[in-house]
């Protein structure tokens, strides 16, 4: 990777954390190292990674205080790293704001196929985005009714007064950064690409997956669950209310879409 790419390494056993340190230097990813959640938080302000990762059990701000407070500041791929296998513990991180869970004892070959997946999609976002420039003031289009309407700037999606530019994966609503993490982006993006048509659970699973150079097509039901998470957080953030949505409805039972309508 080029040069200034880091990673986080938040983790109060030294064995772990020096294991995972060589994990990203071997990957070419300089990464810092920090015993507790408060050092870790400061390594996130200090060091803007790519990628860190946060484990549960720690002394003083535990694992998901942390991953909570690192996900306020920064749009970190976070990795929640924990002793603590059951789905529940797998939901509590990823509802702190985790875009992913790893089980202890890991396989050191998996951890850097995750890592890598991470660089690859950073990369492949970075490549097209070459050439493309930021559209001028006063040049978003209008809105559309029901669907997301491409601007002249194929990477930018609107509906009503949210945007969503895939160039720099900003979405605002009425021009503010509604802060969403890579995995709300991914969603949000996909539920605009494809407009009325309804993406299961399933399938939302598998964009998301994709995105991070991972093929396999099987969805286990954390997942599923996880992605209701994810949507959930997304909602709160765009201020859509699930009972009276503006811009993504609840289809029971299989997914999700843009509504019929939305405000301009």
């Amino acid at each position: 990777m080029d040069d200034g790419v880091t990673a986080v390494v938040i983790e109060d056993d030294d064995v772990v954390r020096d294991l995972l340190i060589d994990l990203f230097e071997s990957a070419g990813v300089v990464a810092y190292g920090a015993a507790s959640g408060a050092e870790g938080i400061e390594a996130v302000r200090a060091h803007d990674p790519l990628i860190t990762t946060v484990d549960i059990n720690m002394p003083g701000i535990d694992g998901l205080e942390t991953t909570r407070r690192v996900r306020d500041r920064s749009s970190t791929h976070i990795i929640v790293v924990s002793a603590l296998t059951e789905e529940a513990d797998a939901v509590l991180a990823l509802s702190a704001g985790a875009d992913d869970f790893v089980a202890k004892p890991f396989r050191a070959r998996e951890f850097r196929a995750r890592i890598e997946a991470v660089l690859r999609r950073v990369k492949a976002e970075a490549g097209s985005t070459e050439g493309v420039s930021a559209p001028a003031a006063g040049t978003v289009p209008p809105s559309s009714i029901g669907s997301a309407t491409a601007s002249a700037d194929a990477s930018i999606l609107v509906i009503g007064d949210l945007v969503v530019d895939r160039s720099t994966r900003i979405a605002a609503r009425d021009g503010v950064d509604a802060g969403l993490t890579r995995t709300e982006f991914d969603l949000l993006a996909a539920l605009m690409e494809t407009g009325r048509r309804v993406r299961t659970k399933e399938e939302l699973a598998l964009v998301v997956r994709s995105r991070r150079g991972n093929a396999d097509t099987r969805v286990s039901e954390l997942e599923t669950r996880t992605i209701e998470t994810h949507v959930a957080k997304l909602r709160r953030k765009l201020d859509d209310d699930p009972t009276a949505p503006r811009y993504i409805e609840t289809v029971r039972g299989v997914g999700y879409r843009l509504t019929a309508g939305a405000e301009t």
